[in-house]
């Protein structure tokens, strides 16, 4: 990660201080929703005492827990008309599919990019484009493994309708998957939200389909990366 440039006429840090700038920049921060599963294996290893593999164990686990909840900083491209990722992972699907039966919209089948997300992958949710959340709808499902396409309609998922500025009807879907149990959603209907905000969290590996309005044109394919917040999916009619 490149440093960002000291504005003129601040003085440089130097010494410990600087080596924390230095540490902060280099490790993400933690989402807040993984505060008490970091907590709790450090409480282990604190109350391990002189037992060696207790204090391990509790050390190793808070480190692959924080891993996990890690909530890197992110910036958008600035660009109009455009739809970011709203995830890491592996796109699984290109294609056109109906949008979640719940949510009313129809069942004419509209572009769709499906986002596998791995246990290794950051798992907060970013906000794919600017917009005023219109519906939110949690669905009670199955949890399947999240990379199998009948995961869309089978899994437990929470989806969000945005509609932009300029009137375009995006939806973001959050799907759990076999090891997900729990899907968080921050905001509600109402809310005014600008693209690239973290949103929302699914634990622990799962998956996140965007639906566009028809015309918009797809520039991913199936097997590439995104990067949350900043992976351009698409570009809006």
């Amino acid at each position: 990660m490149a440093r960002r440039p000291t504005p003129p006429g601040t003085p440089e840090r130097t010494g410990p201080g600087h080596i924390a700038d230095l540490v902060r920049a280099a490790i993400p921060p933690l989402h807040p929703a993984g505060l008490p599963f970091v907590a709790a294996p450090l409480a282990v290893a604190l109350v391990g005492g002189r037992r060696r593999w207790l204090r391990r164990t509790g050390l190793v686990t808070a480190a692959a827990t924080a891993l996990f909840f890690r909530h890197p900083n992110r910036v958008p491209p600035n660009r109009a008309n455009i739809v970011v990722a709203p995830a890491d992972g592996e796109i699984a699907l290109v294609d056109t599919a109906p949008p979640p039966a719940e949510l009313g919209l129809g069942d004419t089948p509209l572009p769709r990019v499906s986002i596998f997300l791995s246990v290794l992958d950051v798992h907060v949710q970013r906000v794919p484009v600017s917009g005023t959340v219109r519906e939110i709808a949690y669905q009670r499902g199955q949890f399947r493994s999240a990379d199998l396409p009948e995961a869309s309609s089978a899994n437990e998922r929470n989806s969000m309708v945005l509609e932009t500025g300029s009137g375009h009807v995006v939806t973001v879907v959050q799907i759990a998957g076999l090891l997900a149990r729990r899907i968080v959603c921050d905001v509600a209907v109402g809310d005014r939200i600008d693209m690239g905000e973290t949103y929302g969290l699914i634990r622990f590996g799962s998956r996140v389909d965007t639906y566009f309005p028809a015309g918009t044109r797809l520039l991913v394919e199936p097997g590439q990366r995104t990067i949350g917040a900043e992976t351009v999916l698409a570009e809006l009619p």
